[in-house]
């Protein structure tokens, strides 16, 4: 487990209206929430063999809109490790480091086939 961050280019396919959870061009809150557990999932590599992780609980304050076109840097960094749990604080920039979101992902390393044996059929 180690800090991760990725820098992500707002398009209209990113947009609250292109995602139907708002009318506005802005920044949509579900790709946003989408960003942070991709790059929580590069913060949790390496992972043994045969495992993957999955989030299981996520706290976001969205706090600024970000326009088409803004560039937006998510970073995660570990803030709780306990066996298979791993928790990431992350925080989100706009231009000129102007905060964007806070939060907190947690995540729980998983046996890939056990995991999906326990799909329903």
């Amino acid at each position: 487990m180690a800090a991760a961050e990725r820098t992500f280019q707002v398009s209209d396919v990113d947009t609250a209206r292109a995602l139907g959870s708002g009318t506005l061009e802005v920044l949509a809150t579900p790709r946003l929430l989408a960003w942070c557990e991709a790059v929580t999932c590069a913060a949790a590599e390496p992972l043994p063999d045969g495992s993957t992780s999955v989030g299981t609980r996520v706290e976001l304050e969205h706090l600024a809109a970000s326009p088409v076109g803004e560039q937006v840097l998510v970073r995660a960094e570990p803030s709780h490790q306990d066996g298979r749990l791993l928790r990431f604080a992350v925080v989100v920039t706009g231009r000129d480091g102007r905060l964007l979101a806070t939060g907190q992902v947690t995540r729980v390393v998983v046996d890939v086939q056990r995991f999906l044996g326990r799909l329903p059929t």
